[in-house]
């Protein structure tokens, strides 16, 4: 195999566990291969985060009658990347009302993905 057809398509720091390895996806011809990984787990994560990246998302949600006009939420489990623009978009057409407790589920299903919204506090009613 010649050296043209080897390169570094992109560089995922390892966050599972403390040693943070530095693992490189490499395009050997039509194959992607990963190296510098240390253990399983560490494999697994970049195969994640190279082929379908997920994330928590954090933002607020409105309230109406509420001491705050804001709650933190996060979602339940991991969301694809390419859909956090549209969740967003959701979550900012939904106000929701006081009192509400740490763990509430304030979007249920939100886009079909199987995952919901949930509040990051306590928030008491104005």
């Amino acid at each position: 195999m010649s050296e043209s057809s080897v390169s570094v398509v992109k560089v995922i720091r390892c966050i599972v566990c403390p040693t943070g390895c530095q693992i490189q996806a490499v395009s050997k011809g039509s194959d992607i291969v990963f190296e510098g990984y240390t253990c399983k787990r560490g494999l697994e994560y970049a195969e994640q985060e190279f082929y379908e990246p997920k994330r928590i998302l954090t933002t607020t949600i409105r309230v109406e009658s509420g001491l705050l006009p804001l709650i933190p939420v996060r979602s339940d489990k991991p969301i694809l990347k390419d859909k956090l623009d549209e969740a967003l978009i959701e979550i900012a057409k939904t106000q929701v009302s006081a009192p509400i407790e740490m763990g509430d589920i304030l979007i249920e299903n939100i886009l079909g993905l199987e995952l919901n919204i949930i509040a990051s506090r306590n928030l008491a009613k104005n």
